[in-house]
This record gives structure tokens, C-alpha cells and sequence, in this order.
């Protein structure tokens, strides 16, 4: 890494830190520090499950626990097992819960408004491009590609959003009966592979790797959820599926895809992928596309 970009990622830290008040004890004013008003933020009015708060949040389970505590005796929050699994948690707000959340939002509101207002129009509007770029690129690099089953449970929701994404944008819809959708072993391990992309332990996206004997790898099933769009995922999941194929010494690539999917086609041409003739007779493809990515692995 470049040592004047990780230093300027360091002063901006300590920069944002600072301006934010979390270095405080007294959030905001409030009796109570950041994490536990950010616990706050993140609980909805129809509750939230402990584990799901806790990936999302990207915390350790003791230091949660603690703060949980804390909302629970000055009596903001509940914290109850569920009846089906004991080991699943539930948190939910109590009335004066509510009525926290509610002051720290005017209060949040007033330290944004207290971070423009000595801004010029021109440069607030710098400044809060610029925080949305931010965002985007931080939340960007806190995605996880996870080798999974191809039957588990995540990488179902992906596959059944995808398909239901097919059916809507293709011209005569999407049957998963009529493609050549490949058998759930040939994309597990040594055949292949399944990676489920997520984002706050949420799956965001998908993409399967078929690693057939003599044959080019191919890539199947590459989606990325729409409120995933723009982070640049389907290009990571590109290079990491090329670098596993490369790994298991494939010298070729290959991917079809249908017209439709015009974003799909402009990455692939960018990402080096050749259009060539059809090199199977998938029923809803109309372009097929190969790229070089290395020897094959010597014998």
C-alpha cells in the first residue's frame, strides 16, 4: 500500500472522529456514548435479531452484549429469546426507546446542518458529493465474497431474486426449466464453485464457477442486487473468479449472456472478454464470450 494514501486515510479518520463527537462520551449531549446510540439507530419498530445486528454493525458479540445491557437497565430497550431457539435474540424499543431515537435524530440533523452551515452553497455541495462518494466507496470495500453451497439458504434468495430480475426485463420471460442452468455439484468444489457476495451479512449478489475436466471454466449465474449496483461488484466478482480458474490452471474463460443485459455486456467487453461464436445452445443467449487467462497447468 501506498504509505501517503494510508496516511491520508489516518487524518481523515482522525479528522471525521473528531467532528463527529465520537470521541465523547456524552453523544450528541446525551447520556451515553456513540455505540450505544448507534444501536439505537439500528433497531425498527418491529425489532431486530441480536446476530443480525451484530453483523450488520460488524461488532464483536461481548462488546453488543455490554451495550445491550446498558440500553436494558436505563430501560430503552428489551432483549428477549425467541420461543422456537432460545439461542436467537430479539431486541426491540420501548416507548422511551422510541422517544430517544427520536431526539437523537433532531440532534443529528443539527451537528449535519452545524457542519454546512459555515460553507459556502458551492462548497456544501462539494462536500456532501464528495461524503457520497465516500460512502459509496467505503461501503464498497466492506463486501465479503463467501464460497458457499450452491443449495444453502443465501445462495437460494440469490439465485430466486435473479431469476425473478430474468422473467422481468427478458422479451418472452425466464423459465430456469429451459436454460441450461448447470446441476447444483457442478458448481461445488472440485467441479466448481458458488460465491455469495455480502454486505452487512446480508447477500447482495451471486456468481457460480464451472470448472470442467479438459474443458474452459465457465461463469454462471453472475448477478448483483440492484441496491448493490454501482459498488462495483460485478467486476470483483470477474477477477476473483478469473484468478480461482487461473488457480486451478484453466487457460480459457468463457460466459454467454442474453441481449438484454446491456451493463453485463459493456463489463465483459471492458474486462478483456472477446464475443465469440456460440459454443452452446443455451436458449436464451445471444452473446458468447471467451477471454484468455493463462496456461493450462502442466501435467
Amino acid at each position: 500500500m501506498d504509505p501517503t494514501q494510508i496516511g491520508q486515510v489516518r487524518r481523515f479518520n482522525r479528522t471525521v472522529t473528531e467532528r463527529v463527537g465520537a470521541l465523547q462520551d456524552h453523544y450528541l449531549g446525551r447520556d451515553r456514548p456513540i455505540g450505544e446510540a448507534r444501536l439505537l439507530w439500528e433497531i425498527d419498530d418491529r425489532g431486530q435479531d441480536v446476530r443480525r445486528l451484530r453483523e450488520r454493525l460488524g461488532l464483536d458479540s461481548g462488546y453488543v452484549s455490554r451495550l445491550l445491557r446498558s440500553l436494558e437497565a436505563a430501560g430503552l430497550v428489551t432483549v428477549e429469546p425467541q420461543p422456537r431457539d432460545r439461542r436467537v435474540r430479539t431486541v426491540r424499543l420501548t416507548d422511551a426507546g422510541r422517544a430517544e431515537r427520536a431526539v437523537l435524530e433532531g440532534r443529528s440533523d443539527e451537528l449535519a446542518g452545524s457542519m454546512l452551515e459555515p460553507l459556502s452553497p458551492a462548497q456544501r455541495s462539494r462536500l456532501v458529493a464528495a461524503m457520497a462518494e465516500v460512502d459509496r466507496l467505503l461501503t464498497a470495500a466492506t463486501v465479503t465474497l463467501d464460497p458457499v453451497d450452491p443449495d444453502s439458504p443465501d445462495a437460494r434468495d440469490c439465485l430466486r431474486s435473479y431469476f425473478t430480475e430474468l422473467q422481468e426485463r427478458f422479451d418472452n420471460g425466464f423459465d430456469p426449466a429451459r436454460s441450461l442452468l448447470p446441476d447444483a455439484g457442478e458448481l461445488r468444489p472440485p467441479h466448481g464453485l458458488f460465491l455469495v457476495a455480502r454486505m452487512q451479512g446480508e447477500p447482495i449478489g451471486c456468481a457460480g464457477l464451472k470448472l470442467p475436466a479438459a474443458a474452459p471454466a465457465e461463469i454462471k449465474r453472475m448477478w448483483v442486487a440492484p441496491r448493490a449496483r454501482g459498488l462495483g461488484l460485478g467486476r470483483r466478482f470477474l477477477a476473483e473468479l478469473e484468478a480461482r480458474a487461473v488457480r486451478h490452471g484453466c487457460g480459457v474463460l468463457r460466459l454467454d449472456t442474453n441481449k438484454e443485459l446491456s451493463a453485463a455486456i459493456g463489463l465483459y467487453h471492458s474486462a478483456g472478454f472477446e464475443e465469440v461464436p456460440a459454443f452452446n445452445d443455451e436458449p436464451y443467449a445471444h452473446h458468447w464470450f471467451e477471454k484468455r487467462i493463462g496456461e493450462p497447468a502442466q501435467e
